[in-house]
């Protein structure tokens, strides 16, 4: 795959994990209400966010109340909360400079030497933009489970287990650490020293002919 490929490849997956992200982010199907057990005791689904917490009749209707204060939220909600706008700052970001970066592009440089270092710094929001996506999951999946199978009076079919913004953030985070590491293959270094290498040979053979 050339470079040019590479990089486009690697913008494109990026980009993706970046909409799947914000996606995971507004989905306030973070953790949904379990039916596992003998009986299901309730007819209604609850399912809760970063943002909101829904309930779901049995009829399809839903309704849905934003999180009313932002101090009394757990402490897990409150960083997955935080982890989750900076991977979205950063991948914003990321966007904009690895626009300005790829080989593909005739924006800002055209220093072939200067937009791969723009691109390869694109690349590393990116990566770091999955890395708190991931870390944001992670860490809320990490307390769901605690607490589904922490010893409680609640019973199991009571619980919470994972809901689908968990997987859709987990893709989101592999998508984006994939497109910036493709990104960051566009090492300057290689271009720098064929450069030099040019300079240095065309006055040798000038010498050689006079």
């Amino acid at each position: 795959m050339g470079g040019g490929a590479r990089e486009l490849a690697g913008y494109l997956a990026a980009l993706a994990g970046w909409v799947a992200a914000l996606a995971a982010a507004v989905l306030p199907q973070w953790r949904q209400s379990s039916y596992a057990g003998d009986a299901i005791i309730t007819a209604v689904g609850l399912h809760e966010g970063l943002w909101m917490s829904c309930a779901a009749q049995s009829t399809g209707q839903v309704q849905c109340r934003l999180h009313d204060s932002l101090l009394s939220l757990e402490v897990h909600i409150q960083t997955s909360r935080a982890l989750m706008v900076i991977s979205l700052l950063l991948g914003f970001f990321g966007i904009i400079v690895s626009v300005v970066g790829m080989k593909c592009t005739k924006v800002g440089e055209e220093d072939p030497v200067t937009k791969s270092r723009i691109a390869v710094a694109g690349g590393v929001l990116f990566v770091l933009s999955g890395l708190c996506t991931l870390a944001a999951v992670s860490l809320y999946a990490t307390q769901v489970t605690y607490e589904f199978f922490r010893e409680s009076t609640i019973p199991i079919n009571a619980r919470y287990e994972f809901g689908s913004a968990l997987f859709v953030g987990w893709g989101a985070a592999s998508l984006s650490m994939l497109g910036g590491s493709l990104l960051c293959c566009s090492c300057p270094a290689k271009e720098r020293r064929g450069q030099q290498y040019h300079r240095q040979s065309q006055p040798s053979t000038a010498r050689e002919y006079v």
